[in-house]
């Protein structure tokens, strides 16, 4: 764990999982900007998360595999563990993989298995870890907040791969049976991007098309865009259960 100016007094701590890069990132540095402090976490890129701690008034870093469950239950400890509080989580860490949807073949138990571990299990896991933590944040501040970084694949019959759109479909479930379950202690949304612009993307030309000729806001989202609706999502004293598509209006068409 690496941190920075830990012991200081906090108001609010966020735990954004797959932080160093793209939309874990965005969010991370706009929720530092807004007074939070931050957890940062990475499965590698631990470079990158020590210096994006550095750049923070409030922050640590911890590396961790998700898809092992003693890196799950450490992860949330050593968060926990630095300010003795944990307010949001933020499940954004998923994986892909990109196979023809007809491609059945390739769509192998092994596929399904890491990321079904990743994209659903993970994410639950981390929830049902940071739970009492996140009904003391209720007790003493405000309601806990969870919020997972879905797909508009899994709303619509899209994605990289078909195991890719199920996981994320499974996700999306899971946030309205927790958002069920765990209030009013605990909030629970999901963001579910279309397609966003980072340096993976820009090679998608088709999708890329797409996006600018059918989209009512003609072009893809920014990592920005996601971040400030995942704000939005924590901000709020009132919603649960949202599943909010950030596609730029593609799903109207």
């Amino acid at each position: 764990m690496e941190t920075h100016s830990a012991t200081d007094p906090v108001v609010r701590v966020a735990l954004v999982t797959g932080s160093t890069s793209g939309i874990g990132a965005a969010i991370a540095r706009v929720l530092s900007r807004a007074g939070y402090a931050l957890v940062i976490h990475s499965r590698n890129s631990a470079d990158t998360g020590r210096a994006m701690v550095a750049e923070m008034k409030h922050a640590i870093y911890v590396q961790a595999d998700l898809a092992l469950e003693a890196d799950r239950v450490r992860l949330i400890e050593e968060a926990i563990g630095a300010w003795g509080q944990l307010d949001v989580l933020v499940n954004n860490a998923g994986i892909s993989k990109v196979i023809a949807h007809g491609d059945l073949a390739s769509a192998t138990s092994t596929v399904w298995h890491d990321l079904n571990e990743v994209n659903v299990v993970a994410p639950f896991h981390l929830v049902a870890l940071a739970e009492s933590a996140l009904r003391d944040a209720a007790r003493y501040r405000r309601a806990g907040c969870v919020v997972n970084i879905s797909s508009h694949a899994g709303v619509r019959p899209k994605g990289a791969s078909i195991p890719y759109a199920v996981s994320k479909a499974a996700l999306n479930h899971m946030t309205r049976l927790l958002a069920l379950e765990l209030g009013p202690e605990i909030r629970v949304n999901a963001v579910a991007p279309g397609l966003v612009d980072t340096p993976l993307t820009a090679e998608w030309t088709g999708a890329q098309e797409l996006w600018r000729t059918r989209a009512p806001m003609r072009r893809a989202a920014t990592p920005e865009d996601i971040a400030k609706a995942v704000v939005m999502l924590v901000e709020s004293d009132y919603l649960t259960g949202e599943i909010l598509l950030s596609d730029g209006g593609l799903n109207l068409t």
